[in-house]
């Protein structure tokens, strides 16, 4: 984890992770500014001010300063669990200002709040864990597959062409992990990207007409679009938004524990959590979003065995950089998506099966323990698969239930308490049996 690269590999695994999460990244923006009408200046003025914090918050995350930063290879970027609340602010709810100010003492709150996040990890036992990474990655593939496709909305979504070139991508992800030597198959992922985009060029998949009409720079300023402005109910609602975010990183921060043979202590956790508390008090200054950790990027790191925290530190710097200098972060913009869906499938795969290894090692003989895996899992990928299962009930509901990560973490710790610790309404101080 604390090994340092060269810079040659640095700088490529880097550019892995960079690709892995920037239409993540920038999906939140175009949706806010896309449903609040904003004009297209506005609309590229907050996305190059998120990719600046996206990348301020990776390094934070990685590096660390006295007690914030988990000091692991985390990739921060916009929760999309903060999407509908804030566009209810932004359309009826006081605009821009109203959303900024929610977002600023959400951040303080999830400062406040970390400590005590740090002493639930206790309740995070393997048959937890195993679940919630589990969870994590199914929740994640159809966002690959709506890339495969094209790319939600899109016109061509679905087009037999877009599916052949991700099925392309996939297929030399694949053959670069099993035939190349060790040095390019720990970069599978971005030649698989590259040779792609190398294709998708004359194929007439994208253009770079974008490009041109970027500015070479661009600094993010303080709040921007006016003062905040604090409404009650903004607050209220991204406060529960805040706790969402900070449970959805909890199951990443273990999830990375996992892969890199570093478990995450209660203390590294309030660390990690802290600075996502931070970093979202930064985005409300700085005219963007409230963060937490990427779990596509989890995945990444599952699948090259890249475990070092300065790899993803490097990619940090690289967001400062697109944030920065606009002309870049169109250049990276004009990825097709396709190309990123087939290597996302492989990604997001791995971050289940990461889970189901983790499961392995939980006994399910003469106890209740797959009751808790089947019902969690069921009730995680409940609204993945049926987004508007819960679209009757309360604004606060849909929050914390429309993420399938939170709801499924949630059920885990519940039922793992009432099957394993509660015993004839008496609390048991065992964990779960995990050989």
């Amino acid at each position: 984890v604390d090994a340092v690269p060269p810079t040659p590999q640095l700088l490529a695994y880097g550019l892995q992770h960079v690709l892995a999460m920037y239409a993540g990244a920038v999906a939140v923006p175009l949706i806010v500014g896309g449903a609040m009408k904003l004009p297209p200046a506005d609309i590229a003025y907050l996305i190059t001010a998120d990719l600046l914090i996206c990348g301020i918050a990776t390094l934070i995350q990685c590096i660390g300063f006295w007690r914030f930063g988990v000091r692991l290879p985390i990739m921060q970027g916009c929760t999309f669990a903060a999407v509908s609340p804030m566009v209810l602010i932004g359309t009826e709810g006081g605009g821009l200002p109203a959303i900024y100010g929610a977002v600023i003492v959400a951040g303080l709150a999830m400062v406040l709040l970390a400590p005590l996040f740090g002493r639930l990890l206790r309740y995070f036992p393997p048959l937890v864990t195993g679940t919630v990474i589990l969870i994590i990655g199914a929740s994640l593939l159809p966002v690959a597959g709506n890339w495969a496709a094209g790319g939600a909305g899109a016109e061509d979504f679905g087009e037999p062409k877009n599916l052949a070139l991700a099925a392309a991508v996939l297929l030399l992800v694949l053959a670069i992990q099993r035939f190349a030597p060790p040095a390019l198959s720990r970069i599978a992922v971005l030649l698989g990207i590259v040779l792609g985009m190398a294709a998708a060029i004359p194929l007439g998949f994208t253009d770079f007409n974008a490009v041109g009409d970027a500015d070479w720079l661009g600094v993010s300023t303080p709040f921007h679009f006016g003062a905040p402005e604090f409404h009650v109910s903004a607050i209220i609602s991204m406060l529960v938004v805040g706790l969402v975010a900070m449970t959805e990183t909890t199951g990443d921060f273990i999830a990375v524990g996992e892969l890199t043979d570093r478990k995450v202590e209660p203390r590294a956790l309030a660390d990690g959590l802290r600075a996502d508390g931070f970093s979202t008090l930064l985005g409300g200054v700085f005219n963007t979003f409230p963060y937490t950790a990427y779990a596509q990027n989890v995945g990444l790191v599952g699948m090259t065995r890249i475990r070092s925290r300065w790899v993803v530190a490097a990619a940090g710097g690289m967001l400062v950089l697109l944030g920065l200098l606009p002309k870049l972060g169109a250049v990276v913009a004009a990825i097709p998506a396709p190309v990123l869906g087939g290597a996302g499938l492989v990604m997001f795969g791995t971050v289940a099966a990461s889970g189901v290894r983790t499961l392995s090692q939980v006994d399910f003989s003469g106890n209740n323990n797959l009751t808790v895996v089947a019902v969690s899992v069921a009730v995680g990928l409940l609204p993945v698969g049926v987004p508007e299962v819960y679209a009757k009930f309360p604004d606060w509901f849909q929050t914390v239930m429309d993420s399938g990560i939170s709801a499924g973490c949630v059920t885990a710790i519940t039922l793992n308490l009432l099957f394993n610790h509660l015993r004839a309404g008496v609390t048991q101080t065992r964990t779960v049996p995990q050989t």
